[in-house]
């Protein structure tokens, strides 16, 4: 006796399917109501990435300008920094919109130079014969920059229906660019510059290594953390006074070309916080035109002398009454400091002054000394030579790089030795203190102050919007 296999059970009820169709038929109607173009133009993306703060504030300065751009252009640099605390709280939003192709006709071609490249086989490669190239250089004596190729470097070619070539373009750089266009005379060389929109950005980073390590990660490049190391120069000692758990806040000029940075102006205020202690700087120009770096509340950043000469370098030896050469192997008074750093570490004046010699001093070897008014004078010893420019009965100014880390004379290794002198007696050039510069004059104090204060409230504004989204 067979049975016949029972039926199987549907997958599912009826009433699921019935709800099913009718979600869907829902789905089709609001299709239908609202297209799709529609939503994917309010599609946004919050940036809240911590690493690089420099591209988020980029992303907020990018939304702001889209919406100043209907209104006059703002009378002052600082204009963003006034905006209210609720606005510039905001986090980056980006509007994503689909981005318009140029055509390119039939008649164009595009060629990158590779390794080997000549303009005569890139002529070849778009199909122009490789004897054009000399009625294009001999068009105009500009011409010949075309043939200083860079490897991945893109070539731009217009040919007419005949397949001759009408148009040559090329990018320099991301500001520069050159041309060379047909008419009836020949080849007319053309030159474009763009000119780059100019805002302040913001960093802000925490020191857990090394200072040139923590600025590079928090978006600073090596050049900006060279100026905020030259900046703060006359309070901190780069070579001895840096710890762990110390940090900076920075806001500087950054240059912009189609939304890509091209590159950085100066600091325009920056604060640190050295072993619990903060120092504030801003830059300000005077009526003049004469600019200068000042503390907040309008002292003169610059002293007359900076703390160091050597930036970033180890100290190897201090000063001491009783220290064991190690060379001598006796002891001898050691009336400097040694700056320990690669051969070849620039070595900077520590003020302005005249140059008593550059030339070689016995267990010194090459040796600068320079007389700073009437009251003090330092020494550099051990260099390997000495900076263009720098002889004896000349002079320099402070910051100027005067020679370069070096081993001559009693040395057991590269490394500056450096001597400070008050009215002829050595001292402790990391005990001394230094004297002051003359604060904002009177008459400037307001105008400095109208922009010191918003560029302070900024930098706390936005440290305390970057911690703030690093606790959600």
């Amino acid at each position: 006796m067979t049975t016949e296999p029972s039926k199987a059970p549907p997958l599912y009820p009826k009433t699921h399917l019935l709800a099913a169709s009718g979600i869907a038929a829902l789905l089709s109607l609001a299709l239908l109501v609202f297209p799709s173009s529609d939503v994917e133009a309010k599609k946004t993306t919050l940036s809240l990435e911590l690493e690089s703060p420099a591209e988020q504030l980029t992303q907020e300065q990018d939304a702001a300008e889209a919406v100043q751009a209907t209104n006059e252009p703002a009378a002052s640099p600082f204009a963003q920094i006034e905006n209210s605390p609720e606005d510039t709280a905001q986090a980056a939003v980006q509007v994503e919109a689909p981005v318009a192709e140029e055509k390119k006709g039939p008649d164009h071609r595009e060629v990158i130079v590779a390794k080997g490249d000549t303009l005569s086989t890139l002529f070849e490669k778009v199909g122009l014969p490789s004897t054009s190239v000399h009625e294009i250089l001999a068009s105009d004596k500009q011409a010949k920059q075309f043939t200083q190729l860079q490897r991945g470097q893109k070539l731009e070619f217009e040919l007419n229906p005949d397949g001759q070539l009408t148009n040559l373009h090329t990018k320099l750089s991301d500001l520069e660019s050159i041309t060379l266009t047909k008419n009836d005379k020949g080849y007319v060389f053309n030159r474009i510059t763009a000119k780059p929109t100019v805002r302040s950005a913001y960093v802000h980073g925490i020191i857990n290594s090394s200072l040139s390590q923590s600025a590079a990660r928090a978006g600073l490049s090596h050049s900006l953390t060279m100026d905020m190391a030259s900046v703060f120069g006359y309070d901190i000692d780069f070579a001895q006074d840096i710890r762990q758990g110390d940090e900076f806040d920075v806001i500087y000029e950054q240059k912009v070309v189609n939304g890509k940075s091209v590159g950085n102006g100066p600091i325009l205020s920056a604060r640190f916080t050295n072993r619990g202690k903060t120092y504030t700087a801003v830059r300000y120009t005077n009526k003049q035109g004469n600019s200068s770096y000042y503390t907040a509340d309008g002292n003169s950043m610059r002293k007359a002398f900076i703390r160091t000469p050597v930036d970033f370098a180890r100290i190897s030896s201090k000063f001491s009454a009783g220290r064991k050469h190690p060379i001598l192997n006796k002891i001898r008074a050691h009336k400097g400091v040694d700056y320990a750093a690669p051969r070849g570490t620039p070595i900077k004046a520590a003020g302005d002054g005249k140059v008593l010699l550059a030339g070689r001093r016995g267990g010194y070897g090459n040796t600068v000394i320079i007389q700073h008014g009437n009251t003090y004078r330092t020494l550099y010893g051990h260099m390997q030579g000495f900076a263009k420019g720098v002889k004896t009965g000349g002079t320099v100014k402070q910051g100027q790089v005067i020679g370069y880390i070096g081993t001559t004379g009693l040395s057991t290794g590269p490394h500056l030795h450096y001597e400070f002198q008050v009215n002829g007696v050595h001292v402790d050039p990391l005990g001394q203190k230094l004297p002051m510069a003359d604060p904002i004059a009177k008459g400037e104090r307001a105008r400095f102050l109208a922009q010191s204060q918003p560029l302070m409230a900024r930098m706390d504004q936005e440290k305390a919007t970057m911690l703030a989204s690093s606790k959600r």
